[in-house]
């Protein structure tokens, strides 16, 4: 009995025949479920996939490479260094940066520093009383050279630990104020900006097709009246950012310079155009001021009339300037996309078949309907026969 029952099942298996049904409901409520179910599929294709994801379009991100010029002079007359003219190397550090440039605003100089014996600047740490206080060799973490094991009169009041190092030791203590080099705020910078989109071969720079040598002498940035010249004022940049020039420039700080290349490549190619913002990156609260500013340091060498190796030693106030470039490109491409995007999985199952055009969700073989108002069964008749299992 079993084999003969198994052979059946085989042969059922092997010539049955399997068709679709599709049952037609005479309901109003029904009818009205499944055109809404309908609805929200639409509505769901045309307004999220379509017109907020933009699914039928393609997208790059931004590759770019940046370079700035820097121009403007400046003249001080200080006790210190008399008359001087500032020009581009001098303010300008590093030369070349990296999608930033430097420009000094302060400076506190500490000039004819040689290799010699001095008394440390009073601290803590550093005040003695005797020799017994100061230990030969040691160094301290906020100290200026290494003790050579003296206590020495720093002052008609205070005695220090003398240390070896470049004598005369800098005091930074009192910051110039107004800043020594506030007039860098009319310098301007031309900022040279290249950009690509390699999966749409699309290549592009911030000097735009309608500007020439002739317009680049004339013009500087401005949102109303010129928003497309790359020339821009450093204490314009420094104000749309929120900031006050001369204020910033006593200690330094740090702007943002945003360059935004988001463009849709389904317009012609003219109106990929660049958008400028600015924003200070440093932290400014009045809360927690610890080291505010920006600032480094950096010596100039040279020989004095009796070739001993000297310095001045230079303590650069300043404002850093970083370029930063973000976009992305978008454009047209096959109806892949919102297929992908609108998979029947991804929605449960909920995905009208004859919408998306999936295969296997609309039959190809025989359709049979029935009217559920003609459709009778008698008890005697298995289900199966109309499809139903």
């Amino acid at each position: 009995m079993g084999c003969k029952n198994c052979c059946s099942i085989c042969l059922q298996c092997l010539f049955g025949y399997e068709t679709n049904v599709m049952l037609v409901i005479n309901n109003k409520g029904v009818g009205a479920l499944f055109r809404l179910i309908q609805f929200l599929i639409i509505a769901y294709v045309a307004v999220y996939v379509c017109w907020i994801q933009r699914a039928y379009q393609d997208t790059d991100s931004v590759i770019s490479s940046v370079s700035t010029k820097v121009k403007g002079n400046i003249l001080t007359n200080t006790s210190i260094e008399g008359v001087h003219v500032w020009d581009v190397p001098e303010y300008v550090i590093p030369p070349q940066g990296e999608k930033s440039f430097f420009v000094l605003t302060n400076v506190i100089p500490t000039p004819g520093q040689t290799q010699s014996k001095c008394p440390e600047i009073p601290s803590l740490v550093t005040k003695c009383e005797s020799d017994s206080d100061c230990i030969e060799g040691q160094t301290e973490v906020h100290g200026n050279g290494v003790q050579t094991g003296h206590c020495v009169q720093y002052s008609d009041t205070i005695k220090t630990c003398e240390v070896q190092a470049w004598c005369p030791l800098e005091n930074d203590t009192i910051i110039p104020k107004p800043a020594l080099l506030g007039a860098a705020e009319h310098f301007t910078v031309l900022i040279k900006n290249n950009i690509q989109y390699p999966k749409f071969n699309f290549r592009k720079r911030n000097l735009l097709h309608h500007i020439n040598s002739t317009y680049l002498k004339n013009c500087t940035f401005d949102r109303k009246t010129d928003p497309h010249c790359p020339i821009f004022r450093l204490g314009h940049m420094v104000t749309e950012a929120g900031e006050d020039f001369s204020v910033m420039a006593l200690k330094g700080g740090i702007i943002g310079i945003f360059i935004d290349w988001n463009c849709d490549l389904d317009f012609p190619e003219r109106f990929c155009i660049p958008k400028y913002s600015f924003s200070r990156l440093d932290n400014k609260n009045p809360e927690n001021n610890v080291a505010p500013g920006y600032n480094f340091r950096f010596a100039k060498y040279y020989k004095n009339n009796k070739s001993i190796e000297t310095r001045t030693l230079i303590k650069a106030f300043g404002i850093r300037f970083d370029v930063i470039v973000f976009g992305m490109v978008s454009e047209e491409t096959s109806l892949k996309n919102i297929k992908n995007r609108t998979d029947p999985k991804r929605l449960n199952g909920s995905v009208c078949p004859s919408v998306l055009g999936k295969k296997g969700f609309t039959s190809t073989a025989i359709s049979e309907k029935f009217s559920l108002a003609s459709l009778t069964m008698s008890p005697k008749r298995k289900m199966g026969q109309y499809g139903f299992l």
